[in-house]
């Protein structure tokens, strides 16, 4: 346990009653913990305990790899092009998730589950208003298997046990200025927390193939976690009334979360079940998920590479796109009212799309609506069907697309998932957007997690892909700098010979004048003068 001279001061407590204090509650909850750890693990069986089920499915899995990879290691899939390269990758094949994947039509499958067939089918409780446990997504992600409850339960006690956060952790965001975003606050705390991995203490002891197991374990530590982490965040970055730790054996993972947070409302702890199953995973090829892959291929422990993938996800690019739908929602709002007609949304769209885009719509892969926007659509229909925020979410549906089709501005026009989180969460008074990207990350850690302890199990190796210069690209495909140049130049003079011919072209003498001398010319244009007056 510490703390700081400076948090002391900062608080005006007085150090020996807090240090005992804190003591004495810590091993009693410690104590408490241990038990129903324990206990857990003693009635749960073998078929709810994950890591022993996991053990079975990654014996069948490698075992079925290993023959594929022999059989195929050398059969292409596809060509690389120079326009990927300098774009980003994209459409490269050249990554494996066995988590989750991206279907054009369907959208992200989850272990080839739709979004509707995920939350249909994955456990509920009661009063989850028909949203399932994260839990039971976290269990599908890493078996493949649909849960049981009793093995839904088996996780949510898991990460109840685990979940309690060393004293240095806390005293490390409590001693945070409140200014520092809530993204680097969060990449600050995994990054320390990576003091407390397994991993790295003992990947040189054991053999590769149960490497996965030291993996296992701290990533199951890192999901217990991170509510606590980000909830301190939350609290302490955008409230006054301080961290209140809440690890209730008898609630779910999402709960605790919301509660710590302040929110205890049923129907937002409702939507944040649906939220953290939404936006878990999207196949690996994203910056968040990939970065996690990447750091973790080099055998860094889950934590520092959670902690990458975070600050990858609080770019601009990638992480922020439901707050940019939000100001959008606001502008809209500012300039016409809160509750615009139809002709008054397209108005205004129709003026943005002339020197900017429309937020949250067009996907780079999906050609139909986003699933997840979807789903969470259908939420707002039973428990937000009035709010002007959302209403304005739901026009922009209506009026968006085939306004971008008319004109041309993208190829898929439909709404993804960012197009309406924001105005749900703002609707139950969740209104500090900054903090939108912890609540992406925290879901997203379930996905990247799961595949990380899937990467060990796999013995997948270092990512080390091959990189060129353009000189390098340029003798591949048969040319080089000066050609390009000089085809350059070519063109340029083509360019210029073109607009000299047009000038030349337009001093011409008008075609009347072919045939006549040049005082005919001027007595015709004269006497042309005098009839048009």
């Amino acid at each position: 346990m510490m703390l700081t001279l400076r948090s002391i001061r900062w608080k005006g407590i007085k150090p020996i009653k807090t240090f005992y204090n804190r003591f004495v509650e810590d091993a009693q909850l410690n104590c408490k913990l241990a038990t129903l750890w324990k206990k857990n693990l003693n009635t749960c069986g073998d078929d709810n305990d994950l890591k022993e089920v996991m053990k079975r499915k990654i014996k069948e899995h490698r075992e079925l790899v290993i023959k594929f990879r022999k059989e195929h290691a050398k059969t292409k899939l596809g060509d690389a092009t120079v326009g990927m390269i300098y774009g980003g990758m994209r459409g490269l094949a050249a990554m494996l998730c066995e988590t989750s994947a991206l279907d054009p039509n369907e959208g992200i499958r989850f272990r080839n589950l739709t979004i509707p067939e995920v939350c249909c089918k994955l456990p509920k409780g009661k009063g989850c208003n028909n949203q399932p446990y994260p839990e039971g997504l976290f269990w599908l992600f890493c078996t493949g298997d649909i849960p049981t409850i009793d093995q839904v339960n088996f996780v949510r006690m898991e990460w109840i046990c685990r979940a309690e956060l060393p004293q240095f952790v806390i005293d490390l965001l409590l001693g945070l200025p409140k200014q520092v975003h809530p993204m680097a606050q969060l990449s600050a705390a995994l990054s320390v927390m990576s003091v407390c991995s397994e991993f790295p203490k003992k990947y040189n002891t054991v053999k590769k193939d149960v490497m996965w197991e030291l993996m296992y374990e701290d990533c199951m530590d890192l999901l217990a976690k991170i509510i606590s982490v980000a909830s301190i965040i939350y609290t302490h970055t955008y409230k006054e009334c301080g961290y209140k730790p809440i690890i209730d054996e008898k609630a779910c993972w999402t709960k605790n979360f919301c509660i710590s947070m302040g929110y205890e409302e049923d129907a937002f702890i409702d939507f944040m079940r649906l939220y953290m199953i939404l936006h878990s995973d999207h196949g690996s090829g994203n910056v968040s998920a990939h970065t996690v892959h990447l750091v973790g291929s080099a055998l860094s422990d889950c934590y520092l590479a959670m902690a990458a993938g975070i600050n990858g996800l609080a770019g601009p690019l990638h992480g922020l796109a439901n707050q940019e739908v939000w100001k959008f929602v606001l502008e809209l709002q500012k300039k016409v009212g809160k509750t615009p007609t139809d002709d008054q949304v397209k108005t205004f769209v129709q003026e943005k799309l002339k020197t900017g885009v429309v937020p949250g719509y067009g996907h780079a892969v999906l050609r139909k609506t986003d699933p997840r926007f979807t789903a969470q659509k259908e939420f707002c229909e039973k428990n937000l069907p009035n709010d002007p925020g959302v209403k304005i979410v739901w026009q922009l549906f209506k009026i968006v697309p085939p306004l971008l089709q008319s004109l041309g501005k993208v190829q898929n026009p439909w709404p993804n998932v960012d197009a309406h989180s924001g105005a749900i969460l703002q609707a139950f008074k969740m209104t500090e957007m900054n903090f939108y990207t912890v609540l992406f990350a925290v879901s997203r850690a379930l996905g990247t997690m799961a595949w990380l302890i899937w990467a060990r199990a796999l013995l997948l190796p270092i990512e080390r892909p091959k990189s060129y210069t353009t000189a390098e690209l340029m003798k591949m495909v048969g040319t080089s700098k000066d050609k390009c140049e000089d085809k350059k130049q070519s063109e340029d003079k083509c360019e210029d010979k073109k607009q000299t011919e047009d000038k030349c072209e337009d001093k011409k003498e008008p075609e009347v004048c072919k045939s006549k001398t040049k005082r005919e010319c001027l007595k015709s244009e004269a006497d042309t003068c005098k009839d048009k007056k």
